[in-house]
């Protein structure tokens, strides 16, 4: 820490929550030569907060502490993550100062834009916590998705009969959210089509939030249309009934009514959509089953023309974990009980493998 920092949250409570010492002097008598100590067998440095003063010294080689003394000493990358006041944002000598760190290679995790503590609003916020682990994750995370455009549909939809009621179900955007976390990181452009959640989604990710499956299905076919992703994956629990018609007033319970009748008519069919559309290389959907899950998904796969279905049990709506089969034309992979973000990495990575073999067959058809 340096000793500006040290006034706003002292070292002691950094070592009671982190259970490590903090460092603070460049003369350190416990420590030989903390500034080329601490950058030894390191991958990446953050700096979070970074003030205009580090980022001014970072960007021409002053080391008059041990912060800046470990930045001109350092082997590896490093990523800052800027906290100022607006005007100090958009000053000119701070303009040039993250032009050069840029040139010279180091990464930047925001600013966000924003209200401020002494009142202006601008860009100069420092990132929120979760969204800086985002960028530090995306680092170390092997790009195997650069480049590529990926579509996705989340959460559940929800159609209403009445303005106050409808039918929805328990899908709460939590396995979607992980994926598209782990597209983000594998350097994919991500947008997604989500029905009604709590959960955050990337930052990152273009999101279109819409309510009911016609909604997501219009919305679907636009970004197809407009953009030709490289892939989608269908997460959403999407309604496959929606009610034949709609009450502007409220149901209204009637004396001695036990019952109510609501006819349903079914919702388009959005995976099978995409995948008889041609337009994306690869297309992934998702099947919660109560049994048979094996041989549902099977069928899924065929009628749907998809590369992958992606198959658990129901029980794991709005879980924090999951379990999970692939199930592709060359087979069934089961995977053990794990954790959504756990699964996303390896849909990401199973992804991957198939956009590569998709290459291959397009390449050898075209020779």
């Amino acid at each position: 820490m340096t000793k500006a920092a040290a006034q706003f949250v002292g070292p002691l409570t950094f070592e009671t929550l982190s259970g490590k010492p903090v460092a603070e002097d460049l003369w350190d008598p416990k420590m030989r030569l903390p500034h080329i100590s601490l950058r030894k067998n390191k991958d990446l440095i953050v700096i979070a907060p970074a003030t205009a003063n580090i980022i001014a010294k970072a960007a021409n080689g002053i080391a008059d502490d041990l912060v800046s003394s470990t930045l001109l000493a350092r082997e590896c990358p490093l990523m800052l993550c800027p906290a100022m006041n607006v005007q100090m944002w958009r000053n000119a000598a701070t303009v040039r100062n993250i032009q050069t760190l840029k040139g010279d290679g180091v990464l930047f995790s925001g600013p966000e834009a924003g209200s401020q503590a002494c009142g202006d609003v601008g860009e100069g916020r420092l990132r929120e916590p979760v969204q800086i682990l985002e960028d530090i994750e995306a680092f170390f995370t092997p790009p195997i998705l650069s480049g590529k455009k990926v579509l996705m549909t989340a959460g559940p939809t929800f159609e209403p009969f009445d303005p106050v009621r409808g039918i929805t179900n328990g899908s709460s955007g939590r396995q979607a959210a992980a994926i598209a976390a782990a597209a983000v990181r594998a350097g994919a452009e991500v947008t997604i089509v989500s029905g009604p959640v709590a959960v955050p989604y990337p930052d990152k990710a273009a999101v279109i939030p819409v309510q009911q499956a016609q909604e997501m299905f219009e919305a679907v076919k636009k970004e197809l249309a407009e953009h030709t992703p490289d892939a989608f994956i269908g997460v959403a629990a999407v309604g496959d009934w929606r009610p034949a018609k709609y009450s502007e007033s409220k149901l209204k319970k009637e004396k001695d009514q036990d019952t109510l009748t609501i006819k349903l008519v079914k919702n388009p069919d959005i995976l099978s959509y995409v995948g008889h559309s041609g337009i994306c290389s690869v297309v992934i959907g998702f099947a919660a089953e109560t049994d048979n899950l094996a041989e549902n998904a099977r069928k899924k796969l065929d009628c749907k023309a998809a590369d992958m279905i992606v198959v658990n049990p129901a029980s794991a709506i709005g879980s924090a974990q999951n379990q999970a089969s692939f199930v592709t034309k060359d087979g069934i992979v089961v995977k053990g009980r794990s954790s959504k973000a756990e699964l996303a990495e390896e849909i990401i990575e199973t992804l991957a493998d198939l956009l590569k073999k998709k290459e291959i067959e397009t390449y050898e058809t075209s020779n």
